[in-house]
């Protein structure tokens, strides 16, 4: 999601005086508890690391208002950015990665627990997604879910009916007859998952022959249906009926949906990734204790709604989620917006060094073959 697609002023649990008709978000209203962080922290400034895009324009500035604090936002293309600034020594107060990052910094001791006396807000999290999180945090101690979603395909129902898609799923990516009409998504992870749940194999194996078997199902994608291979192009591509299937993120899928009536969404019956992105603390944070109130701000079901209405990606918030998603919201009947629950053979992406190194190689085969 990349524009804006707010109906409402940002509201905080802290300012239910501010009513939706009686003051802007970048008001605050006359009772509103304001924080002197210095005082009451010891320090006044926060580093986060988020992903593009990622929040709604006014949550930063408020929580800067109500802490009396200056937030430095920057922004990251990929979790392996990420890991890699944390390695070269940058220093973050809070990050928002995805479940195999933090379980990659877990295990490497990169993260520090949360304190969960602050973070009150962690019961407007969804039991379901919290649940995944037990996959990569067995504990529930480092992170807090921020958003969640899944990998499925984009298509033209006026081209492609849902019989056919809900029939071949991923295989329709090897039908000749879309030839030159399909985005694939320029990700090593995602595509090589596409290939492992399409012959029927977890995406997280190992196995050498079915490591083997997927990379040959890439091979003869790219010579049966020529995909252009593209990252956030692929939403404004969609958006404008350029193609006929892309592979998305569930997020960007719903905002492709509510602009083009013409487009919908599947997670194909083979399974997919379901991902969570959440937000962690750093072992080396300069401002732990601040990092926990900005946390606990964004889980607040005012800010966690504004933040989703915003970027269009499911909130791991219960009580926002079914609000948006249900006759009222903004993504009611959007097929992208509320992820598929309990389906068996959907996974959570889980870290393994070897594999990731492994799958680089050979994707860049994958690439080099369609050139």
């Amino acid at each position: 999601m990349r524009l804006q697609l707010s109906w409402k002023p940002l509201i905080v649990s802290a300012l239910a005086a501010c009513t939706l008709t009686g003051c802007s978000s970048s008001e605050l209203p006359e009772d509103a508890v304001i924080i002197d962080s210095m005082k009451e922290y010891g320090c006044n400034t926060l580093n986060v690391y988020n992903a593009g895009e990622y929040i709604a324009d006014e949550t930063v500035p408020m929580f800067e208002k109500l802490y009396t604090a200056h937030v430095n936002y920057v922004t990251f293309d990929s979790n392996e950015m990420l890991y890699t600034r944390l390695l070269g020594g940058s220093q973050y107060d809070v990050l928002v990665p995805s479940d195999y990052m933090i379980e990659r910094l877990m295990k490497e001791e990169m993260l520090q627990p949360l304190d969960k006396s602050v973070i009150t807000n962690l019961e407007n999290v969804d039991p379901e997604v919290l649940e995944m999180q037990k996959i990569f945090d067995p504990e529930l101690e480092y992170a807090v879910p921020y958003f969640y979603g899944s990998v499925g395909l984009v298509y033209n129902n006026q081209i492609i009916s849902d019989e056919e898609i809900q029939q071949k799923g991923w295989d329709i990516l090897h039908d000749p007859k879309y030839k030159g009409r399909v985005f694939a998504y320029d990700s090593q992870r995602d595509m090589f998952m596409i290939a492992f749940k399409a012959l029927g194999y977890s995406m997280n194996t190992d196995d050498p022959t079915e490591i083997q078997n997927a990379y040959q199902w890439l091979l003869d994608m790219n010579t049966l249906v020529e995909p252009a291979y593209v990252t956030d192009e692929v939403i404004d591509g969609m958006a404008n009926g350029e193609m006929d299937i892309a592979i998305m993120y569930s997020g960007d899928a719903a905002y492709v949906i509510s602009e083009n009536y013409d487009m919908s969404y599947i997670e194909p019956v083979q399974g997919t990734n379901i991902w969570v992105d959440a937000m962690v603390i750093p072992a080396n944070s300069a401002c732990p204790a601040l990092a926990n109130q900005f946390i606990n701000f964004m889980a607040d079901n005012d800010t966690a709604m504004n933040n989703s209405e915003f970027v269009g990606y499911t909130s791991a918030n219960t009580e926002v989620r079914d609000y948006l998603g249900g006759e009222e919201g903004d993504f009611f009947e959007n097929s992208a917006y509320l992820p598929r629950s309990g389906y068996e053979a959907d996974e959570v992406f889980r870290f393994n060094a070897k594999l990731t190194k492994q799958l680089n190689e050979l994707y860049t085969k994958v690439k080099m073959s369609i050139s």
